[in-house]
């Protein structure tokens, strides 16, 4: 039995060494609230590190062994996706978190794959760094917000980028960063994150649909984080938009169900039925294993959770824990 983690997170560790003693690492600096927790300030905004994201990959790997986690891809914290920042900085921010995850890979070719980062403000040169990704680098993808910063992935500006991914092969993780659509109703709650996740991942896939991009890009592989959000269970409401509104067909010639199976989904929907409604609606080979390693929106006990749902056969559950990220990114 193996399980190969799609979701877990990196806070680089030469951004750690860079911020010692109130230091700048590209413009973003640290600090430590009332309480003592790290912040990271980022832009001007101050977003909470939790403890596990300062550890070394070698806490990490002790880590890993305890939850009984065999792979991390490791994906970067999505706080220093840095779109709102100069793109010179950000291309920095992004080297750099790259360099490190590939160096991960390097040491530890068995326990760690990776997923880098690119300034998605401008498409040439996010393009030039997924390319140095995939080819000097040896990762596996990259993983971007739902949007950059207001503007949808379907938009014009973006097609160069995703003939890019779907030619080098990329795998993309789609993860929310910062504010959500529902930041600006309520801030409260934790609503941004619990609803604005997964509301934000929906319009990923409705805009990547409707706006033609799967169409025009058959062989793209995406990985839509934390169960794809509210997708499945609202994809009657967007085929019934599709069939009776001229507007939701400019793009798209076949309803949003039918691209249901184009995409990959994280399994942390958090309770068993939302899990068994998902394998039931996009089948089994598309769902993956995922658990948010470090933050507190982790899954407790991941592989055990799995392990124990009475719902799941014993294939679907190799399915999910290891075979279908084995298969998807030759491990």
């Amino acid at each position: 039995m193996r399980s190969i983690d799609i979701h877990a997170h990196l806070t680089p560790q030469c951004f750690w060494h860079a911020t010692e003693k109130g230091g700048d690492w590209h413009s973003l600096r640290r600090e430590q609230d009332v309480r003592g927790q790290e912040v990271a300030v980022v832009g001007g905004k101050r977003q909470i590190l939790p403890p596990k994201a300062r550890w070394t990959p070698e806490q990490r790997l002790a880590d890993m062994d305890s939850l009984g986690v065999d792979v991390h891809v490791v994906s970067p914290y999505v706080g220093f996706y840095n779109y709102q920042l100069d793109t010179k900085q950000a291309l920095a921010t992004s080297q750099a978190t790259n360099d490190e995850i590939a160096e991960m890979v390097r040491g530890w070719p068995q326990r760690f794959a990776g997923l880098g980062t690119v300034p998605m403000q401008d498409v040439k040169t996010a393009i030039d760094e997924l390319d140095r990704c995939m080819t000097k680098l040896g990762l596996k993808g990259i993983e971007i917000n739902d949007h950059v910063n207001g503007r949808t992935l379907e938009e014009p500006e973006f097609r160069p980028f995703w003939k890019a991914v779907e030619q080098l092969g990329a795998l993309v993780f789609f993860h929310q960063s910062g504010d959500t659509m529902v930041t600006a109703r309520s801030a409260r709650y934790h609503l941004p994150n619990s609803i604005g996740n997964l509301a934000d991942r929906a319009v990923t896939f409705a805009t990547l649909v409707h706006g033609g991009v799967m169409d025009a890009h058959p062989d793209l592989k995406i990985v839509l984080g934390h169960g794809g959000g509210y997708t499945c269970y609202g994809i009657g409401r967007m085929d019934h938009g599709w069939k009776v509104r001229a507007e939701a067909r400019v793009h798209a010639p076949n309803p949003p169900s039918a691209y249901l199976r184009r995409f990959y989904y994280d399994c942390i929907v958090y309770t068993e039925p939302a899990l068994r409604f998902l394998i039931d609606t996009v089948g089994v080979d598309r769902v993956v294993f995922g658990t948010d390693w470090p933050y507190d929106m982790a899954l407790d006990w991941p592989v055990s959770w799995i392990m124990a749902m009475e719902s799941l056969t014993p294939d679907e559950k190799d399915a999910i824990l290891w075979k279908n990220l084995e298969r998807l990114l030759n491990l």
